[in-house]
């Protein structure tokens, strides 16, 4: 799906690819459709899939304002182990006893998500601390503090246990970090857990289901 005004560039909704960057979806798109100006609308992670929203020549002034819509996601978290990324980019740990974690533990652990909450971002993600991305210290082993920040989570609805897998919905504000939600959840369980997969589905008023595939993108 596209908006497209002749003379005014173009708004694609994409449907972001598994272990691709959004950097990728914008360069190929780039080359594709011949724009130098064009850009996303809010990154999505390599091991993430779902909408991406692309703008191209005077679309792109409305970038910022869509970052700041609300978002959607559908994903499982994996309770047990833990990850130094939070997700699967980084090496799994040896999983932990979860016998006595129940049904009911799980629902109630949502719970103190919900509302205005202080969230630490993880440590590889690409907020920049001192002109580098804070992922960079993390892959070389280097400590540096980022500060927590206030993020909404308005929904978080659990669609599915088979454990060690939790399959979710969450429904959040801008600069939430679903990988961080992982982190916090399986704390809260107090058996660790990481985001072993992640589908964004909706950016404010977009879907998913309105996206395209990059090869179905025409000039």
């Amino acid at each position: 799906m596209e908006n497209k005004t002749p003379g005014e560039g173009r708004i694609l909704l994409i449907n972001k690819p598994l272990e691709w960057t959004s950097f990728d979806v914008v360069n190929k798109l780039r080359y594709k459709l011949k724009m130098k100006k064009i850009g996303h609308a809010g990154t999505l992670d390599p091991l993430a899939t779902g909408l991406l929203i692309i703008c191209t020549g005077k679309m792109t002034k409305r970038i910022e304002g869509f970052m700041g819509q609300e978002k959607e996601y559908t994903g499982t978290f994996t309770i047990g182990s833990t990850t130094p990324s939070h997700d699967l980019e980084t090496e799994v740990t040896p999983p932990t006893d979860i016998s006595h974690i129940t049904t009911k533990a799980i629902h109630e652990a949502t719970l103190s998500f919900i509302g205005n909450v202080s969230q630490l971002p993880p440590m590889h993600s690409a907020i920049r601390v001192g002109g580098k991305r804070a992922y960079e210290f993390a892959r070389k082993g280097k400590e540096i503090e980022l500060k927590p920040r206030v993020i909404e989570i308005r929904e978080f609805e659990i669609t599915g246990i088979a454990l060690p897998q939790v399959s979710f919905r969450i429904v959040c504000s801008k600069g939430t970090y679903i990988r961080s939600i992982a982190r916090d959840f399986g704390n809260a369980l107090g058996v660790g857990a990481y985001l072993s997969e992640l589908c964004r589905t909706r950016i404010g008023s977009f879907l998913l289901k309105d996206a395209t595939t990059i090869e179905e993108v025409s000039l």
